[in-house]
């Protein structure tokens, strides 16, 4: 019975060493709080400024809100701002996003507007920092080669922002090449949402690689704060909690219990 405790307890020191983020030198992350952020800009998709267009973040800066925005590469190796890998929901076309170069991308309407597939330059010079913005990088392997692109272009912007990613690779360049910029990992219950059942995304859901990564925030589905592992990181580490998607008032004042920041989508929160 000794050796199973001995080895229970090292386990669990193991499993506190594993989701430890980062616990010194972090950024300040004050100018982050008390502000809302629009999921993919002020957006509409049935009407003129759908998501992630300039017109949804025009609407969202002229508003007051921080933005959340999603890059991608496109074929030419363009940071563009799309959330989907895949353009069918969206721009209703066959095919991926790095399938297309950014000129033929922008002959494909968003949700049948007059607004197009933006490139993440566009959309710096449009907010021009008048607000804060999360950056998620939308990265699938282990090709790592849009961190440097993306900070090419916000290493000369002026305004506030910082980056996410679910995948901790992403992050965990951005530990290594700048660490002093605000970093923060993606997740939720992948499992229990039937979203992937690879061993992989037990790892994520867990944030059993946040010692590679050693996020300043975590940035979790708002439905799932009850887990474990987000929980010890905000709570036990002091990690910066993000909530993800807030889509009602009563659902943004239940994620005001357990969060800091708050994405929210689909109505007008008052500021």
């Amino acid at each position: 019975m000794l050796w199973i405790g001995i080895i229970l307890a090292g386990v669990g020191v193991l499993y506190l060493l594993a989701i430890m983020p980062r616990m010194c030198r972090r950024p300040d992350r004050k100018p982050f709080l008390g502000v809302l952020y629009a999921h993919r800009g002020l957006h509409d998709n049935a009407g003129d400024a759908p998501e992630n267009s300039l017109a949804a973040f025009r609407r969202a800066a002229e508003a007051g809100f921080g933005i959340e925005l999603d890059v991608q590469f496109s074929r030419d190796r363009v940071p563009v701002v799309f959330h989907d890998y895949t353009l069918k929901r969206i721009c209703g076309r066959e095919g991926r996003v790095d399938d297309f170069t950014y000129e033929e991308l922008q002959g494909f309407p968003l949700c049948q507007s007059a607004e197009r597939i933006p490139r993440l330059e566009q959309v710096l010079d449009l907010v021009g920092g008048r607000v804060p913005l999360i950056v998620e990088l939308k990265i699938e392997g282990a090709d790592l080669s849009l961190c440097p692109a993306v900070d090419a272009l916000l290493g000369s912007y002026r305004g506030l922002y910082c980056i996410e990613s679910f995948n901790p690779l992403a992050v965990l360049w951005y530990r290594r090449h700048r660490g002093e910029i605000l970093r923060g990992q993606l997740s939720e219950r992948f499992l229990a949402e039937k979203i992937y059942h690879k061993p992989l995304y037990f790892l994520l859901q867990n944030l059993l690689l946040n010692f590679l990564a050693k996020p300043d925030f975590i940035a979790y589905n708002h439905k799932h704060e009850s887990a474990l592992s987000r929980r010890l990181c905000c709570g036990l580490y002091g990690a910066l909690a993000v909530a993800w998607t807030v889509r009602s008032r009563e659902e943004l004042e239940q994620a005001r219990k357990h969060f800091e920041i708050f994405i929210f989508d689909s109505f007008l929160p008052e500021k």
